[in-house]
């Protein structure tokens, strides 16, 4: 749905459980019309599209993808953004680390990627543009040490898929960007790592191949990388690393690096106190959390030293450790939820990216990205679509009082 201003706001469909098209169709069919009578009832409403390869592969094959866009515009609903991060399957069964397979080193990962090009340059409505977001290059423990080869391989495929970018915009008037997306312990994972990859091997080593393909100037390729390989901003992800969101999208504007768009998601926090009684309990609070389907990377700040575990289950064997400090995990709670007890959220983080956007537009678009609902404890547990719907409420209302 459009915002003032020409935001767009959506949310993800990782939030469905499905595996294959037509289970994605259903849970598109299931839910989409009853958000939209709910809130856009006389506009447009936007779907922010996931689509893991097998179902990428899918929506290709026949009439598919002609009866899909068919059924969006019947509807009054659009595609401008489709989540192409997870390569399998991201409900029912552990996905952990494998959420990062394959990573950019490997041609399984361009494979996917141009199929969702060429998905959403059919479904791309009219002067919008689209974005498709993507893992952030690799998980850094595959790559300890990272080898001059492997960062020259993940130069090489971005480079492919943004030279496939540029031919769509130029032969069909479709601007397509690829959104990469850092993640806490992974190859690109804060703002000092990002802009490093942009400065060091991108924007260096990506121009002159660019430039190549396409029978440019180096100058011209380096534009027209900046153009179609941006970010996607996931507030959950930055708040871990504890960023302060302005901060970051202002180092990322400096640099001239693009933000495709911004993922709307608390992160789980926690302050424990010096006292060991207290510091259990907020312990024995947290344990539901510790699921074995996704994993929620840990970084504890105590003072002004970090700390990171790689998931909620390795940090809660420390919990008992005398001192107090706090923890910021990778577990995207509801938006509308401030805390629970002594459990809190970085509710703040995503606010402050949210009055951004409307005050110095940094991005055309707005994704709320709750996915874990079926792994909240359950005591947080509600109706799926009313729980979609709270969420678009209180983003619209932090949107409305950032005009005020």
């Amino acid at each position: 749905m459009w915002l003032r201003g020409g935001l767009d706001l959506t949310y993800c469909t990782n939030i469905h459980p499905g595996s294959g098209w037509e289970e994605v169709s259903a849970n598109i069919r299931g839910f989409a019309p009853e958000l939209k009578r709910r809130l856009s009832p006389d506009g447009d409403f936007g779907l922010g599209l996931r689509l893991s390869a097998r179902e990428a592969r899918e929506l290709l094959e026949g009439a598919r993808l002609a009866d899909f866009r068919s059924y969006l515009e019947g509807e009054g609903m659009y595609v401008a953004l489709l989540n192409g991060f997870p390569h399998g399957s991201f409900h029912g069964a552990p996905v952990k680390a494998n959420v990062y397979a394959p990573d950019w080193r490997e041609e399984a990962r361009v494979e996917y990627t141009l199929d969702l090009i060429a998905i959403l340059a059919a479904l791309l409505p009219e002067g919008a543009d689209g974005g498709i977001s993507t893992s952030p290059l690799s998980y850094k423990p595959w790559m300890q040490p990272a080898k001059r080869g492997d960062w020259e391989t993940i130069v090489h495929n971005l480079t492919r898929v943004a030279e496939a970018m540029v031919r769509i915009a130029r032969g069909q008037g479709k601007f397509i960007h690829l959104d990469i997306e850092p993640e806490p312990d992974c190859l690109i994972e804060n703002t000092p790592e990002t802009v490093e990859f942009y400065r060091a091997w991108l924007l260096p080593k990506g121009a002159p191949a660019l430039a190549a393909m396409l029978g440019e100037s180096a100058a011209e390729a380096r534009e027209l990388l900046l153009d179609h390989i941006q970010l996607c901003f996931d507030c959950c992800h930055f708040a871990v690393e504890y960023e302060d969101p302005l901060a970051a999208i202002g180092s990322f504007a400096r640099e001239g690096i693009r933000v495709g768009r911004a993922q709307l998601s608390s992160a789980l926090e926690v302050r424990f106190p010096d006292d060991p009684a207290q510091s259990a309990e907020i312990a024995r609070r947290l344990a539901p959390f510790a699921d074995a389907t996704y994993l929620h990377q840990v970084v504890e700040k105590r003072g002004d030293r970090l700390r990171r575990f790689p998931d909620l289950a390795d940090a809660l064997d420390h919990a008992a450790e005398p001192g107090a400090r706090r923890w910021r995990i990778h577990f995207h709670v509801p938006l509308f939820t401030e805390g629970f007890g002594p459990l809190g959220s970085t509710q703040d983080s995503v606010r402050a990216a949210i009055e951004a956007a409307r005050r110095t537009p940094f991005t055309r678009h707005l994704e709320i990205e709750t996915y874990t609902w079926d792994v909240l404890p359950d005591g947080l547990k509600t109706g799926l679509a009313d729980s979609i719907a709270r969420e678009y409420n209180w983003a619209m209302q932090a949107f409305l009082a950032a005009a005020l």
